[in-house]
């Protein structure tokens, strides 16, 4: 069986192909295309076949990691939508919680009101509500109301709509109805419900989350469409799956039907590939550290799980969102942030980036500000004839000059500049690393850097270095470990139900009855998929607080049936986590149940290990020796640097830094005074000098 994963970056469209019987791998890397990036995709999968000399018919399955929604949000380039809600409640979604982004600013954005999903004058209101604790009916649905104002809406040249009401996390039916009449007055737009997309309690969230989906929507239905069709005429008869947002992934259907899902894939396949990596180096505690073009994102795995996002972290451009996340943090750093001195006379890199176009004033295209890319070639840990393989040439002297116009304004050497072009961008996301780990009680110390992205091996030590991490694994192909992680994934879909019960007053049964109702409802979308129900799993969770508490810990619960001795285990392992989140338990208090969860897996054939590397010796391996730049000791000092070609690297064999490693997909720095030998796995584990 032969698939294909395809992960779409700010720069370049990362893709692999590999034969999943075999364990052969072909990997390949195109130009993003910002315009309609289907095209990058489809090029670069036409380019991987013949590179690959597999026929489109071969392909199984196409593994898709996007990142058109997220885009969609950051640019606030969506559909105009309308918004049909409750009376009285139109401006739910302006007032929000009354939090402040920035507690102390009296000028700050707060973006729900800067840049809603759903204008206010697209808005309107219904008469109709349903009231807990069941949903019970207290004024009908006016259904003449929904068709006037979805009349109303398509006037307006609205193409999108989101239903949402009151309470329909407990009974949708109002929502239901209205989303059926105001497809039969539209029947061309996309129209979404708040009970489809987030069915929880929170309605500011719950309605915000919607009225994203409804806003992306049409543009990812078309995206989807697009490219179904276009991989149709290239002739592969293989299933397209996209990446979701939960660390699963879905069919095409289940995004077209349910975008949301899509709002940070491109980010969690990064975060699925780094932890497969470091498994199979035998490591599981990990920092997943994916810089690309135009970013760096950062994941957390402990004990071989993946961190998710909670209530209160949950948020994309500012957007508080209901949906299960990996949680990943993104910042504006990667190889084509520029360097420039602000207003102030502060010297900044990034998060304006060149990205594809022009991109780095190395890369020919026009670009003229000095880069992180073109710092990297002017310290001599880049070699222009060596990028990509060899397959993209450098313009070593513009990089030089852009850097050298920069040294000018700061009354620096062109070296001193070039190094702290790469000392402030790595500062940057040593401080994103922390925010993920010390600032939330981890010590980084106990993990290892998994550094990948084309961008990620050149920075990975510093970086480590800085916050005393004692070890850097690169993965055997840095710069498409994403789109390998779109090959280690299943189909995943989550249910979620507001449950509201306390452990003093407790209706097992019914508790029982909403985990057995999600399982079968999972199930029954999988056999629609036509996943076998021996490959199919479930994983029960619930979220849970002390009673007066504002949010919640995510909990495990025991498959079937709901007994008290399984009770007691999930009381214990909330206090045991409370404690290790805030310092305190209160064992004596009540708990309560806020929502319960049921992640649903469908095996998927996938990418398990990796054929182990052939391996040299070092003096076949190196290529030549260039004059690079380091700092040491609180100074610059130039090395006369081994380049090595990393296939033909001895495995097993330990060799010093410094020392650059090239590849086709990306450039690995070895620092003076680390240590590096390839594991069996096929990475390379670099360990910083006085660490053990």
């Amino acid at each position: 069986m032969k698939t294909i994963g395809v992960d779409v970056g700010g720069t370049f469209t990362d893709l692999v192909c590999c034969d999943l019987e075999s364990g052969a791998l072909v990997i390949h890397k195109v130009s993003t295309t910002p315009h309609d990036p289907s095209e990058g995709v489809m090029r670069g999968i036409r380019e991987l076949c013949e590179r690959a000399q597999v026929a489109p018919s071969e392909i199984s399955y196409v593994f898709h990691g996007t990142t058109t929604a997220t885009n969609a949000v950051l640019e606030n380039n969506v559909a105009r939508t309308g918004m049909i809600t409750n009376e009285g409640f139109r401006d739910i979604v302006h007032i929000g919680r009354h939090q402040r982004v920035e507690h102390y600013s009296i000028m700050q954005e707060l973006p729900w009101q800067n840049r809603p999903p759903v204008a206010r004058r697209y808005r309107k209101t219904v008469a109709g509500r349903l009231i807990p604790p069941t949903g019970e009916e207290l004024v009908p649905l006016d259904e003449d109301a929904v068709r006037r104002a979805a009349e109303e809406l398509k006037g307006e040249g609205v193409e999108s709509v989101v239903i949402c009401f009151l309470f329909s996390f407990i009974n949708p039916a109002h929502e239901l109805r209205a989303r059926d009449i105001v497809k039969q007055v539209m029947p061309d737009a996309f129209v979404t419900t708040s009970a489809i997309t987030a069915p929880q309690f929170r309605e500011f969230e719950r309605f915000t989350t919607a009225a994203l989906a409804a806003a992306i929507g049409p543009k990812v239905e078309r995206y989807i469409a697009n490219l179904e069709a276009a991989l149709e005429r290239l002739g592969v008869a293989g299933e397209l799956r996209v990446m979701a947002s939960n660390g699963g992934a879905a069919t095409a259907r289940m995004v077209t039907e349910k975008p949301a899902l899509t709002l940070l894939s491109g980010l969690a396949a990064g975060v699925l590939g780094g932890g497969w990596v470091g498994g199979l180096a035998g490591r599981s505690n990990l920092i997943t550290f994916d810089i690309g073009g135009t970013s760096a994102d950062i994941g957390i795995i402990r004990d071989g799980r993946f961190a998710e996002t909670d209530a209160r972290s949950t948020s994309l451009a500012g957007f508080p969102l209901l949906l299960p996340m990996i949680d990943v943090n993104t910042i504006g750093a990667g190889g084509g942030s520029i360097a420039y001195i602000d207003r102030g006379g502060a010297f900044r890199v990034g998060p304006q980036s060149a990205g594809a176009v022009p991109g780095p004033a190395a890369y020919g295209r026009g670009g003229s500000e000095p880069t992180v890319t073109d710092a990297n070639i002017v310290l001599g840990r880049l070699d222009p004839d060596d990028f990509l393989g060899g397959g993209m040439k450098l313009d070593a002297e513009a990089s030089a000059r852009v850097i050298g116009g920069l040294a000018e304004r700061l009354d620096l050497s062109p070296h001193e500049a070039a190094e702290g072009v790469l000392t402030v961008l790595n500062a940057n996301m040593a401080n994103a690393i922390r925010s993920s780990t010390v600032q939330k009680g981890i010590d980084p110390r106990g993990f290892a850097l998994v550094a990948m992205g084309g961008a990620g091996p050149l920075h990975g030590v510093e970086v480590a270095a800085m916050l005393s991490i004692p070890e850097v694994i690169v993965p055997p192909y840095p710069g498409i470990t994403s789109a390998m992680g779109l090959l280690t994934t299943d189909l995943k879909y989550d249910e979620i139900r507001t449950e509201f019960q306390t452990s003093t007053a407790l209706d097992i049964e019914r508790l029982t009855q909403g985990f057995a109702s999600m399982e079968s409802d999972l199930a029954r979308r999988f056999v629609a998929d036509r996943i076998p129900d021996d490959a199919v799993s479930f994983v029960r969770t619930g979220d849970l607080r002390y009673p007066g508490q504002g949010y919640e810990l995510k909990i495990d619960f025991p498959a079937g049936p709901i007994t008290e001795p399984g009770l007691a285990e999930v009381w214990q392992a909330f206090h045991d986590r409370h404690a290790t989140e805030y310092g305190h338990a209160f064992p004596a208090s009540a708990i309560e149940i806020v929502n319960i969860r049921v992640s649903g897996i469908g095996k998927l054939p996938k990418l398990t290990t990796l054929n182990a590397p052939a391996g040299g010796t070092l003096a076949e391996a190196e290529l030549r020796r260039n004059r690079c730049v380091f700092r040491v000791d609180g100074g610059l000092k130039t090395f006369d640097t081994p380049v090595y070609r990393r296939a033909v690297l001895p495995v097993g064999q330990d060799f010093a830094g410094p020392a650059i490693i090239v590849q086709q997909d990306s450039t690995t720095v070895v620092l003076p005074g680390s240590t590096a030998r390839v594991h069996p796995s096929g990475s390379i584990v670099i360990t910083l000098g006085g660490a053990k």
